[in-house]
């Protein structure tokens, strides 16, 4: 039994932008090239937009495939397995320690943390309709498949952790909080943080663009402020986990590891 981690870009949106394409073509067809229309300005109209949404989707449908190769598990490139390892290789926790990852999707973080930390690791997440593929029994099957028995995985919510102050030796996170639909994502990360023990360490790793956070090296001087150590905004964009060319196609940019020790 193997592992099944899906991919962050699912086939079933790329098939659905290729149907998409494959009907503003045939709308093209019917009413830019057929007789249906007399020819007139309502035919040059029709025929313009369907051609010009079927261009769009077409290159839309390309960007989603060759996203899908890049993150595959299976394929070459592996991006998503060489992202989460690198992620889980900043996570430490003590003996009889425990940590949590929050949007841990199919539990792939979660897990790999685990194989490095044989201790207890916790996996969160909404399990909502966008990422329908993945679910609470798939990442209960993929600790299974990893052989792996000390994980436990529960549904939450990130804004609001159904966990008491400081209870994690290790809080973890990876591309989750930038897709929380929220006005203060830096919010997200002290709702994160407060579930932290004293003395535990945090890695988060996610699109820390200003646009989607704000001024974070603001936010890097606040937690020294408040006590916080080692804090450091570690860019992964720059051949660590992409190269700069990828992280721009890719819709990345600004990805980098928020870490630090409480």
């Amino acid at each position: 039994m193997k592992p099944n981690y899906k991919n962050w870009m699912p086939k079933g949106m790329i098939l659905g932008t290729l149907g998409g394409t494959l009907a503003c073509l045939i709308l093209f067809l019917i009413f830019g090239v057929s007789g249906l229309l007399a020819a007139g300005t309502l035919k040059t109209v029709l025929k313009t937009v369907f051609l010009v949404l079927a261009i769009v989707l077409a290159l839309v449908t390309l960007w989603m495939w060759l996203l899908h190769r890049a993150f595959s598990y299976n394929d070459k490139r592996q991006m998503s397995k060489q992202i989460i390892d690198g992620v889980a290789a900043y996570v430490t926790l003590p003996e009889g320690g425990k940590g949590l990852d929050v949007g841990c999707g199919s539990g792939a973080l979660t897990i790999a943390c685990t194989k490095r930390n044989p201790k207890e690791m916790f996996g969160i997440d909404r399990w909502g309709k966008e990422y329908a593929s993945y679910s609470l029994d798939l990442c209960e099957q993929n600790a299974q498949a990893e052989g792996v028995s000390n994980t436990h995985f529960a549904q939450g919510n990130a804004l609001k952790l159904d966990f008491a102050d400081e209870t994690f030796d290790a809080v973890t996170s990876n591309y989750v909080y930038h897709n929380i639909p929220s006005r203060d994502r830096q919010a997200i990360l002290l709702e994160t943080l407060r579930v932290l023990k004293k003395g535990g360490t945090f890695a988060i790793h996610d699109i820390f663009s200003r646009f989607k956070y704000g001024d974070m090296q603001a936010f890097v001087k606040k937690l020294k402020g408040m006590g916080y150590a080692e804090v450091e905004l570690i860019d992964t964009t720059n051949g660590m986990f992409m190269t700069p060319w990828e992280a721009k196609w890719m819709g990345l940019s600004g990805s980098a590891i928020l870490k630090g020790k409480k």
